[in-house]
């Protein structure tokens, strides 16, 4: 018998895979040698049928009372660190536009990983300066996304930063 707490995973799992099909007519819009607009949404679909399977696996051999895998031992939650998780991806959509993607994408990759304990500057730093030149690089130059550029001179620093990486 399956447990019940793998119905709600497997009933994301089985939204995903009724979604998909949906993407499929966004591809006519796309130009020759570039992803359509379809293939973001069908690999986030395809991620999250697939994390819910996994998640809907997990819940069934625990309910079977089969032997716990390496890594179930999880800590406590703690309230106050995912508050400011949920604070800092609220932070990021609001601020995305105004201050453009480069500066808020190297903000919240800083402050994402200072909040789950990181307390190495130099890695810190690293990560954001890596981490947002590497999504530029695939969202300017290998998918052609248009990305907040911000406002006034958040835009004259995202348009320098853009000419500096060769992006434009």
């Amino acid at each position: 018998m399956l447990p019940r707490r793998a119905l709600i995973p497997l009933a994301g799992a089985v939204l995903a895979a009724a979604l998909l099909p949906g993407s499929w007519g966004l591809d006519g819009l796309a130009r020759e040698g570039q992803l359509g607009p379809g293939f973001w949404p069908r690999l986030a679909l395809c991620g999250l049928g697939l994390a819910c399977l996994a998640k809907a696996r997990e819940e069934w051999r625990r309910g079977r009372g089969g032997a716990p895998e390496a890594g179930d031992a999880r800590p406590e939650i703690s309230r106050p660190t995912l508050l400011g998780g949920i604070a800092l991806i609220v932070g990021y959509v609001l601020l995305a536009s105004p201050l453009g993607f480069a500066l808020t994408t190297a903000g919240f990759i800083a402050a994402f990983m200072l909040l789950a304990g990181s307390r190495a500057p130099v890695s810190v730093a690293l990560s954001a300066l890596l981490g947002t030149v590497g999504l530029l690089y695939v969202f300017v130059k290998a998918v052609y996304l248009p990305l907040p550029k911000g406002d006034g001179p958040f835009e004259a620093l995202t348009l320098a930063l853009y000419r500096a990486l060769g992006l434009f």
